[in-house]
């Protein structure tokens, strides 16, 4: 980068850490410190609830998800919208009436402490894996700036986020999350204006947008079904719905950020919005993506965009590389023109159809050579990171921009890593310091010393996210990787929460068996690889429900726990 990329990049990530100490500045105790005192209004509830989920991880992975396999992950969130909806219906007024610091508390209340714990713990074990791969994604960056090695970048980058999230606490999280993601969504359009702009004479967006739609990039909805299609309509909806209210509803690192709203109507408001923006938003950050498959056909593209791997095998096997490349830059000439061509013909004029044979033989042969890359990576145990989709997005900005933009690109992925990342690490301390060492029970401890725990146990969670980060080198694509993770857990804390408020019969001992005998049937229906990972969610959280219901059918006779008792008489 130049000087006034590093300029524009250490200027803006130092505003935001001060403007974010200067926010949470005034803490006192843990209703401070893990709820910024309950007192945002609906539009930092937005924002935080986009930022949290739009992670780092979303800016360097999607558009290189798309550039791969097309814009059909869009369909991941069709189910989002309706989910938001059940949740402002049924989930916030119960969190808001209880006035809890976790969603966790209310299953001691309906169930008892034994619920409380095993989802919580459930949560913890998910939610500290899927941070550690948000920590791995912006240490993308600095190895691919720095050229450093991939381990050493993420302990620098996780290091950093420790220390801001541990002095930050919930208000400086909720403040500077509204910052960040204004200037994410205006970066991101910047980009996607250059990159048009960038396309070669004559070309314009319509062209850029017609090559990508026959490459099969702009396959937004696929309406084939099949179980073990990841993303298609169906599993979109469905397994998407149910991934969405899981998500929303019962995972702390979201119901955090709005039940720091100041009543339920602001809650209802920054969720529902939620709801209506972030398909469009995705779908314009997988667009970006599509784009860049266009950009890239018309002008030079690397044979393999995770340039660190590369090098490592060109300097292990320099012939086999170099033969590689050679045949790689006599293939990427006829496959431009052949754009071009394409390019410039009519949809249905003479020679297009010529013009697209050309254009697709061309296309199998880059990408086999591409593959052939890859796969001699692979297989030589080369470089930290084999994957490429990573590092397509990273590669444009780094040479393709001009001066002080690229700085700000970067400073904007980090800027959304630390929005997610500091969320999560604020739930999950949240989390263990009130679901494991129950500290809003004890009554000697003072304001500073809840701050002093909670800071404790924020530090352990940056951690240990440090130490998974140090695995998620071989995870592929981040965005479908911490997707899939959440899905393991996701809908069997989805079936607990689902059991405490529709079926009010049901006591603890029964819906403890069943959360027990459904992760242990999702996890075997993964390893088995029966369906694909979005119905992961609706088969745990319809199977908590149904074995709840035949154990409860089975053990009638057993007594209410006292908590439950209570929770009749309310």
């Amino acid at each position: 980068m130049s000087l006034t990329d590093w300029i524009v990049l250490l200027l803006t990530l130092t505003l935001i850490v001060i403007y974010g100490l200067y926010k949470g500045r005034n803490q006192e105790d843990a209703q401070s410190y893990l709820l910024a005192d309950k007192k945002m209004p609906w539009y930092v509830v937005l924002l935080g609830i986009m930022a949290t989920q739009a992670s780092a991880i979303t800016f360097i992975s999607a558009p290189g998800q798309a550039y791969v396999d097309g814009m059909r992950f869009v369909q991941y969130y069709f189910g989002l919208p309706i989910a938001m909806i059940v949740i402002c219906i049924t989930f916030i007024p119960v969190f808001q009436r209880l006035n809890v610091y976790t969603a966790y508390e209310y299953l001691e209340l309906r169930f008892d402490r034994r619920m409380r714990l095993t989802t919580a713990v459930l949560f913890l074990f998910s939610r500290a894996l899927s941070t550690g791969i948000s920590i791995y994604a912006p240490s993308i960056i600095l190895s691919s700036i720095l050229g450093w090695n991939i381990y050493l970048t993420t302990l620098v980058m996780g290091g950093l986020l420790i220390i801001y999230t541990c002095a930050g606490g919930a208000e400086a999280v909720a403040h500077t999350q509204k910052l960040q993601f204004l200037i994410i969504l205006a970066g991101m359009a910047l980009t996607a204006w250059l990159l048009v702009g960038k396309l070669p004479e004559g070309m314009g967006l319509r062209d850029a947008l017609y090559l990508s739609g026959k490459s099969g990039k702009l396959n937004v909805i696929t309406t084939g079904f099949d179980w073990k299609d990841k993303y298609n309509i169906w599993s979109g909806v469905i397994g998407g719905f149910f991934l969405a209210l899981s998500y929303f509803g019962t995972d702390q690192s979201q119901v955090g950020r709005y039940i720091t709203a100041r009543d339920t109507r602001m809650a209802r408001m920054g969720l529902l919005l939620n709801g209506v923006v972030k398909v469009p938003m995705q779908f314009a950050i997988l667009l970006i993506g599509a784009l860049l498959f266009a950009f890239y056909t018309f002008n030079p593209a690397p044979l393999y965009f995770n340039e660190v791997s590369y090098r490592a095998l060109q300097r292990a096997q320099p012939q086999k590389t170099e033969q590689i490349q050679r045949l790689y830059q006599h293939t990427q000439e006829q496959y431009r023109q052949s754009a071009l061509a394409l390019g410039k013909s009519r949809p249905d004029g003479e020679g297009n159809a010529e013009a697209l044979s050309d254009f697709q033989h061309a296309r199998g042969v880059v990408d086999s050579l591409r593959t052939e890359v890859r796969e001699l990576i692979l297989s030589n145990g080369i470089g930290t990171d084999a994957n490429d989709t990573n590092y397509i997005f990273l590669y444009f900005v780094k040479n393709t921009l001009p001066p002080g933009l690229v700085g700000l690109l970067f400073a904007i992925i980090f800027l959304a890593s630390w929005g997610s990342v500091s969320a999560a690490l604020n739930s999950l301390a949240a989390s263990s310091l009130m679901d494991l060492q129950r500290l809003d029970k004890n009554e000697t401890c003072t304001g500073k010393q809840q701050i002093l725990y909670g800071r404790l146990h924020t530090l352990f969670w940056g951690v240990l996210g440090i130490a998974v980060a140090m695995f998620a080198t071989r995870m592929g694509s981040l965005i479908e990787a911490v997707n899939v993770l959440g899905s393991l857990f996701y809908g069997t804390i989805l079936g607990i929460f689902l059991v405490a408020l529709y079926m009010k019969r049901i006591n603890g001992t029964s819906v403890f068996l069943a959360a027990v005998v459904t992760e242990g049937a999702v996890l075997l229906i993964y390893w088995a690889d029966v369906v694909s990972f979005l119905w992961l969610n609706v088969v745990g959280a319809l199977l908590v429900p149904l074995i709840s219901g035949l154990l409860f059918f089975f053990q009638r006779t057993l007594p209410d726990p006292p908590s439950q008792k209570a929770m009749k008489a309310d």
